[in-house]
């Protein structure tokens, strides 16, 4: 299989960096807690205070100590699976792998621009380097042309994509009904703080939503790309989702009010995604190799 050796390389440095800066996140507890601060925009912001977010809001403190723990509990498991099930050759093998890197690649790059800047800076951007190379040569390991044949004909394929359009413009809908808004009234966003701008959102509305509608279409027309396309966007919709729900979690524990919907919504919205993609990993047809 070309690009193993080097796919299998930069995965173990992703693993090994990965849980260096998440296990840092969750425990590093230095600091004198929360206070109050004024942003260039006149918004009076509760920061964090303490460990490696100690200057970021508690809200995105919060949820960056969730992505963290998702990462150690989650993804970095899933990572080592999916990078054993690839180097024996197996299809969900690569498409897990596949998958998780692009989660990978979607944390890490987040982390780059929209934290504040902290001891862990340099860690973030080469996670986010090795993340988009191996990606990139584990996306190439597909032969396009083909891929279809690899999925049982029953898959059904008009229930993942719109579930994946679905799934994107409620994103997209979420994001736009934030920004919207505060355009049109001459406002800063809800969210934005004391940040410099819309990391997430800009990320959400560029990439995650418009792959999403893509795949969704590609994959109900049965297309060989929609495949893999939908494949990567459902696994980051779990591990997104996941870390919305922790979260959450963490926001209701440091006493943030969050709304009974979300509470509500994006657990169910993650049971189905989780369901989706045990429909997709079930359906997989392994051919042999010589």
């Amino acid at each position: 299989m070309k690009f193993r050796k080097t796919i299998s390389l930069l995965t173990l440095c992703i693993i090994i960096l990965s849980f260096i800066a998440a296990s840092y996140g969750i425990l590093s507890d230095n600091g004198n807690g929360q206070y109050e601060y004024k942003s260039i925009h006149g918004k009076t912001i509760l920061i964090y205070g303490k460990g490696l977010y100690k200057n970021d809001s508690v809200s995105v403190a919060s949820q960056a100590i969730a992505q963290d723990i998702v990462t150690i509990i989650l993804g970095i498991p899933l990572l080592i699976i999916s990078l054993y099930l690839s180097r024996k050759g197996l299809i969900k093998g690569r498409l897990l792998l596949t998958e998780i890197l692009g989660y990978f690649l979607y944390t890490y790059t987040s982390y780059s621009f929209l934290s504040m800047y902290n001891s862990l800076f340099l860690i973030y951007v080469m996670l986010m380097s090795l993340s988009f190379f191996a990606f990139t040569l584990a996306m190439m390991l597909f032969d396009i042309q083909d891929l279809s044949l690899y999925f049982d004909e029953k898959l059904p394929v008009k229930f993942l994509g719109c579930f994946l359009i679905f799934i994107a413009f409620v994103i997209g809908m979420m994001w736009l009904g934030r920004i919207v808004p505060s355009l049109i009234n001459n406002t800063l966003p809800n969210g934005l703080e004391h940040y410099a701008t819309l990391v997430i959102q800009a990320l959400d509305l560029g990439f995650l939503v418009p792959t999403g509608i893509i795949s969704g279409i590609l994959v109900i027309k049965k297309k060989a790309i929609g495949y893999l396309l939908a494949s990567v966007v459902i696994i980051k919709s779990i591990t997104m989702l996941s870390a919305i729900t922790a979260m959450i979690i963490g926001q209701i524990h440091v006493g943030i009010k969050v709304n009974f919907v979300e509470i509500v919504l994006f657990p169910l919205f993650n049971l189905l995604v989780i369901y989706c993609m045990t429909l997709i990993m079930k359906s997989v047809k392994e051919p042999r190799y010589e």
